[in-house]
């Protein structure tokens, strides 16, 4: 009973975890370009900190699809096998949009700070990347 109950959670934990990953990471590479960035001018910090922080978003679907993917295990709508991939999956897919819009952040940060009145557009390449995320958030809940 106690394995099985192990195995249900495989899926929702993957689909957390490799989210969370890839938040983490993404956050780094923009974090690190941010605090670059505020060495080099006296103002507008709070773009460059608002634009680092944009891969924490991905958190939030992995955790969402984590008590999701969790509730249809119990309820016995979806195997746990079938969840471990789709978590598996779906967590890879979160985490490389958060990496990715990590480096896009970064760019944007250099961008913003040699020319100020590019950060809207240097936003919306972030956002883009954000959408991604969010497909495959939506996708995954149709799936379960």
């Amino acid at each position: 009973m106690e394995d099985s109950f192990a195995l249900q959670q495989v899926g929702p934990i993957l689909a957390l975890a490799l989210s969370t990953i890839g938040s983490c990471i993404g956050c780094y590479i923009a974090g690190a370009a941010s605090h670059a960035a505020m060495t080099k001018t006296e103002e507008g910090h709070g773009k460059f900190i608002g634009m680092a922080a944009a891969p924490s978003s991905q958190t939030i679907y992995g955790f969402i699809l984590m008590l999701l993917m969790n509730q249809r295990i119990m309820a016995g709508s979806v195997s746990p096998v079938a969840a471990i991939f789709v978590g598996l999956f779906a967590g890879l897919a979160i985490m490389a949009s958060s990496i990715f819009q990590g480096k896009v952040a970064a760019t944007g940060i250099q961008a913003t700070l040699k020319q100020p009145a590019l950060y809207g557009k240097c936003f919306a390449a972030v956002g883009i990347l954000e959408s991604f995320s969010l497909f495959v958030f939506v996708f995954t809940l149709l799936i379960i």
